[in-house]
């Protein structure tokens, strides 16, 4: 699949998710068979940059391409102004988040408050078409509510504005993240622009990957929390849909324990020992983990302990089956 001067190995997209898709796991993801990975989303407010998780968000150093940023905001000239300031700290890719529910985000005028707002919404993207000579790339929902279903005419916009492809969750913002993701109402974006569709909202397995795209028309997925602890889940998926032969085991315990290291590395050791629990609790939940073994391993603050842990904590499950 082709973004601009980007030419995808596969059109199977690690979503970006704030306070998990952190340098570390994109890395992980991208080495084991996704096709492009997003960043966590960036406010456009760069006076909110000078924080040590905004830095960590905008620290791509070494990060192998393209590299696809996130940015959110409602106001162009700051969202161009973000735009320009993320080619600097090396992106290849600007992704405009419409999507994102959170009311901290929508209260702003963000995210996928501006499905309420076309106009805005496309003056935000030609703002970040003008200000960057990079493919731009567009995250929304179908709609604020369903009485607000515009997403077909808001992609036709924004691909006249510039836009390289366009990714859509089939849910509303009102809905948030409750009942499930109608892929058949993306098909009305898909046969709206000419540009790539894909489709998103609880993908977490071949079957469903296969069932949005038959259902949707789209020329890719966008997987987000399905991926949680389970960083293969994307080589899975198109090995699977693909017919190509790929592994079918990865050595948990060792997978996580290199992710655990690599965020030691990234974040430093305090605070890349409290940031990987979560990543850690997930890959436990997918080894049934028992719970006792589980709280030494989360509790722990001694990251020589928790290596040791890892290996039998995640041993009923030491060769998961990457079969998604």
């Amino acid at each position: 699949m082709q973004i601009g001067s980007y030419l995808l190995p596969n059109p199977l997209i690690l979503a970006p998710m704030a306070g998990v898709t952190d340098r570390p796991f994109r890395h992980l993801c991208r080495e084991l068979g996704a096709g492009l990975v997003v960043s966590e989303m960036v406010t456009s407010d760069t006076r909110l940059w000078d924080t040590r998780k905004s830095a960590h968000r905008l620290d791509h150093s070494g990060e192998p391409g393209p590299v696809s940023v996130q940015i959110a905001g409602g106001e162009p000239d700051m969202l161009a102004h973000a735009a320009r300031a993320n080619v600097d700290r090396g992106a290849q890719i600007i992704d405009i988040n419409m999507g994102c529910p959170a009311k901290k985000v929508t209260g702003g005028l963000s995210g996928s408050a501006l499905m309420r707002d076309p106009d805005l919404a496309l003056r935000l993207i030609e703002a970040v078409a003008e200000a960057v000579a990079l493919p731009v790339t567009l995250k929304m929902r179908l709609g604020w509510d369903d009485d607000c279903l515009n997403a077909p005419d808001l992609a036709r916009r924004a691909e006249d504005a510039g836009v390289r492809m366009v990714v859509v969750h089939g849910r509303t913002r009102c809905q948030f993240y409750k009942g499930h993701a109608d892929w058949a109402a993306i098909r009305s974006v898909v046969e709206a622009v000419d540009v790539p569709v894909l489709a998103n909202g609880d993908i977490v397995d071949t079957e469903s990957a296969r069932a949005a795209l038959k259902a949707s028309g789209a020329r890719g997925v966008m997987v987000g929390r399905g991926i949680q602890g389970r960083p293969w889940a994307l080589a899975a998926i198109m090995a699977e849909l693909s017919g190509t032969t790929g592994p079918t085991t990865v050595d948990m315990g060792a997978l996580a324990a290199r992710h655990y290291e690599a965020m030691l590395s990234f974040y430093g050791v305090d605070l890349g020992n409290r940031v990987a629990r979560k990543h850690l609790g997930w890959y436990m939940d997918h080894a049934r983990t028992p719970a006792a073994l589980r709280g030494r391993v989360l509790r722990s603050r001694d990251c020589a302990e928790v290596m040791s842990l890892l290996p039998e904590a995640l041993a009923p499950h030491a060769r998961e089956r990457t079969a998604a």
